[in-house]
């Protein structure tokens, strides 16, 4: 079964021009849309598929700082208050809340690591607990076991992955702006050299200002028109279990099992890290800059299969604008799971937490989970084209972020004072021959 997801009524024609258009209808292309429309912009965004139907839809739905690279640090703090503000802007739930996230260790250098990020956190304001062996192993009863420590951070929470960017979608109408499902970008025009236009498969719209935020498809949208982007994508496998389960915590780490309470009172569980590397030609093409990344998490990672090479999201073919394109060949990347990962989390979960024998498993789901070379996005004006703006590579944290950097983006776009420090983000510091170290979380 795939992983679940809300289905939503959205626009029918598609607009002539607009003042942007957001490319791709995941968590930070809703949020990014949504923030250009409260400021009376009029706003299109087109999602070749269905809105939040990749990676927004399948991932933990954790909204954290704890253990955020520095240079992540600032947006995830931003990003809670503005999931919070969402809900009272809107009156749309997106099942966030502030349910603090828990993470339990037996490990000394774990612990020492999460005690270093403690000392950095204080430095910035941010509030996180760290646990001594009998702190932790009474947060973590239900799991029956003594742990040497942990830590807690309150102020961390959670929104519900499958109905998230629906809920800012329907915002988006709201406030007047259009959202077009199965309707997939294909590229773009400019006079003069800058931006003119979006290239859809229903037809062009007019704009001076556009936005991709295409998560696993984004560099090879770039591709098109000449810039590189850095970009290679890991499969994860996750799965969800039934209600049943009672007295665990909302959300728990720990080395061999993450597991997190959804909405339906059921639970996500997974692995954290874990994944399987499928084999494509933008994988090949970028596979120097990756080394570091792959040298640090190589533990994590195994081969893959052909599933991304058949999926054509990691493509280096140009394609043509008056023909389909592999976006349109294949509307929503839904991998196969790995069968063997699935077994070894379902079986780690029922170990650690004897509640979840009561479950049953009701859904499990792969996907591809985008990366840059650092493990920080890219956020910014592509200055080779002036009016488009890059919103990808998110590493695996664009979920709980995705507020601060819609709000991010919208700032940009329309010159408005950031939100947070743009600089840590700029797409340009891929063309240096070092663009600065792996993000530790």
């Amino acid at each position: 079964m795939r992983a679940p997801l809300q289905q939503i009524e959205t626009s029918g024609e598609l607009p002539q021009s607009a003042d942007a258009v957001v490319i791709g209808g995941g968590i930070v292309g809703v949020f990014a849309a949504y923030y250009l429309a409260r400021r009376g912009m009029k706003v299109a965004l087109v999602e070749k598929g269905r809105i939040g139907a990749e990676q927004s839809s399948r991932n933990w739905g954790w909204c954290r700082q704890q253990n955020r690279d520095a240079r992540e640090l600032p947006m995830a703090t931003c990003s809670l208050d503005l999931w919070q503000r969402f809900a009272a802007e809107t009156g749309e739930d997106t099942g966030f809340r502030r349910c603090g996230l828990l993470y339990l260790s037996n490990d000394e250098a774990e612990l020492a690591g999460w005690a270093r990020w403690r000392d950095f956190a204080k430095t910035a304001g941010i509030t996180t607990h760290m646990l001594d062996s009998v702190e932790a192993s009474e947060r973590g009863r239900t799991t029956g076991r003594t742990w040497r420590g942990g830590v807690f951070s309150p102020t961390d929470g959670t929104a519900d992955p499958s109905r998230a960017a629906p809920a800012v979608a329907r915002a988006i109408l709201e406030l007047g702006g259009t959202v077009h499902q199965n309707c997939a970008a294909r590229g773009i025009e400019t006079e003069g050299g800058s931006l003119s236009g979006v290239v859809t498969e229903s037809g062009t719209i007019r704009t001076k200002a556009a936005i991709l935020a295409g998560g696993a498809w984004a560099s090879s949208f770039c591709h098109q028109f000449g810039f590189r982007f850095p970009q290679a994508s890991v499969r994860s496998s996750i799965l969800s279990v039934s209600p049943g389960a009672e007295g665990l915590p909302a959300a728990l780490h720990t080395a061999r099992i993450s597991v997190t309470r959804r909405g339906d009172g059921g639970y996500t569980l997974a692995i954290s890290g874990r994944g399987r590397v499928d084999v494509t030609p933008q994988q090949l093409r970028f596979s120097s800059q990756f080394l570091p990344m792959f040298l640090k998490r190589w533990r994590s990672l195994a081969p893959g299969g052909l599933q991304g090479m058949r999926s054509g999201h990691e493509t280096l073919q140009r394609w043509r604008l008056d023909r389909p394109t592999p976006m349109e060949r294949v509307r929503i990347l839904d991998p196969v799971p790995d069968q063997a990962t699935i077994r070894l989390t379902h079986a780690r979960a029922l170990e650690l937490l004897p509640a979840l024998r009561q479950t049953r498993i009701s859904a499990a789901w792969a996907g591809y989970i985008d990366s840059t070379p650092d493990g920080v996005p890219a956020i910014g004006e592509i200055h080779t084209v002036p009016g488009f703006f890059l919103a990808a590579g998110f590493s695996g944290h664009g979920f709980g972020i995705g507020p601060g950097a819609g709000h991010l983006v919208a700032d940009l776009v329309t010159g408005s004072e950031p939100i947070v420090d743009a600089k840590s983000y700029d797409p340009r510091r891929f063309e240096a021959s070092a663009w600065g170290k792996v993000a530790d979380f």
